[in-house]
């Protein structure tokens, strides 16, 4: 089977998106994500309407697993532009290739988060890809994520924190503690955010857990606990 990328994809996106590009837009955007790497200017639904033909294209398909990721790494790896790496994480969520978001991706997933160092493409990657392989693979993976919770990278840290937003009730309490409680003297906006956000979801499924975590934590940030509080009233 092929083991490099696709020949075609990640040509066809970039001339796609070069096709719709608006420069004004794209400096906006820029200015406002305080990104280094430029954009075309797309907004989301100008985004999905040029990568999702192109996506389920039968002559676009991914032969194999070495070649998805391939090319996944050839859409981040050689990205001009933002949307290149919007169109790599769209790559990765496609629905055809849903069996291979598991254990084995998630070197891939760190790598392109601790690359993208940045909300927008980390909280995509960490409330969906990495979700999904936790939920589906929670024992090996609560350890992955614990030892996450410990990383040099604030946004691989970061992932951890967010990893289960979105789980509902199949989330893991334990695990949300256990990534959560290293990082609550992290000075860092983005990883006092993550915790907030993290407890605020989890509030909408079992608001007495929060309530008690956030009682027994004192130590959370202000910023943290105003987050978790959101929907727990002004007992928390």
């Amino acid at each position: 089977m092929t083991s490099g990328p696709h020949p075609d994809l990640a040509s066809q996106v970039r001339a796609a998106l070069a096709a719709r590009a608006d420069p004004e837009r794209a400096a906006g955007q820029q200015r406002y994500m305080k990104s280094a790497m430029p954009y075309v200017g797309l907004t989301s639904p100008a985004l999905k309407a040029v990568l999702t033909p192109l996506l389920r294209d039968p002559g676009l398909a991914m032969e194999s697993r070495a070649q998805w990721e391939a090319t996944i790494r050839e859409l981040w790896d050689d990205a001009t532009h933002r949307e290149e790496w919007y169109a790599a994480i769209a790559l990765a969520r496609h629905r055809p290739y849903r069996a291979w978001v598991d254990s084995d991706a998630m070197l891939l997933w760190e790598s392109l988060i601790r690359t993208g160092a940045w909300w927008d493409v980390v909280d995509d990657i960490a409330t969906h890809l990495v979700r999904d392989t936790v939920l589906a693979h929670p024992t090996v993976e609560g350890l992955r994520m614990r030892d996450w919770a410990g990383s040099d990278s604030l946004w691989v840290r970061r992932a951890a924190i967010i990893c289960q937003v979105g789980a509902g009730v199949r989330l893991d309490q334990s695990l949300l503690a256990d990534v959560i409680e290293p990082n609550i003297e992290d000075p860092d906006f983005f990883g006092r955010k993550a915790i907030g956000w993290a407890l605020r979801d989890h509030a909408r499924v079992d608001p007495e857990w929060v309530r008690a975590f956030v009682a027994a934590h004192p130590d959370l940030s202000g910023l943290s606990r105003r987050e978790a509080r959101k929907h727990l009233g002004p007992l928390a």
